[in-house]
């Protein structure tokens, strides 16, 4: 159970995109909302469906979401599937949850839309009124979380093996399992990379794929983890 905060007047949203700057981003957040002894919201928007995230997007939701947990972030918000720009989300944010406060961050990259160019403090304030936005450098020095890079995901095919073990097919069969997309890691021959699927009780998991074959996913599976 979440302790009252005392000053309720208060409220931060944390606004992060892919890459290695959101960890900082939510660190930065959780010192000022303890500061302040107020609420801390963190949010993400993608114009791309979740199941549609790729194994690196997934790494990273993953991250944030143990990280919200771990710091006790009241909410992390997850925005898929969104037509609209990243401004009217974040104004629609601000009034569902009463935020009188806003980080985000400030980077060259084009992956959070706006936010990454000076103007978009402007556009964010031609929405919403009365919120203070902070805007923190962000450290190109950073590396991504994993050193792994993956190609362009493909539809591709479980197929159980035997009772402990399953191979990548790419062909729909009998034999099929799950279906999914498969990631190949760059810089390999082999069938070698992550597989994302939605499993029997509706939740997108994924496996790590060596050499076509994934071990051991029947009941608890060790390589598996769950969104």
């Amino acid at each position: 159970m979440k302790r009252l905060k005392s000053c309720m007047d208060e409220s931060i949203l944390v606004c992060v995109y892919y890459g290695p700057n959101g960890e900082r981003l939510i660190r930065r957040g959780h010192k000022l909302a303890n500061l302040l002894d107020c609420p801390l919201y963190v949010l993400t928007v993608d114009p791309f469906p979740y199941d549609e995230f790729d194994a690196e997007k997934s790494g990273y939701m993953e991250r944030w979401q143990e990280l919200c947990d771990e710091l006790d972030v009241d909410e992390f918000v997850i925005r898929d599937n969104e037509k609209r720009s990243s401004a009217k989300v974040i104004a629609e944010e601000v009034h569902n949850h009463n935020i009188t406060q806003i980080i985000i961050g400030q980077s060259p990259q084009k992956r959070w839309e706006e936010i990454t160019k000076g103007s978009f403090s402007n556009v964010l304030l031609r929405e919403i009124s009365f919120v203070d936005i902070h805007i923190v450098s962000i450290d190109r020095g950073l590396k991504s979380v994993s050193d792994t890079n993956y190609e362009k995901g493909v539809r591709a095919f479980l197929n159980k093996e035997n009772d402990e073990n399953y191979h990548l097919a790419f062909s729909r069969s009998s034999k099929n399992l799950y279906e999914g997309i498969f990631y190949k890691e760059t810089g390999t021959d082999f069938n070698n990379g992550v597989f994302k699927f939605i499993n029997k009780d509706g939740k997108t998991c994924q496996v790590h794929v060596t050499d076509d074959r994934i071990e051991g996913i029947v009941k608890e599976p060790p390589n598996i983890r769950d969104h």
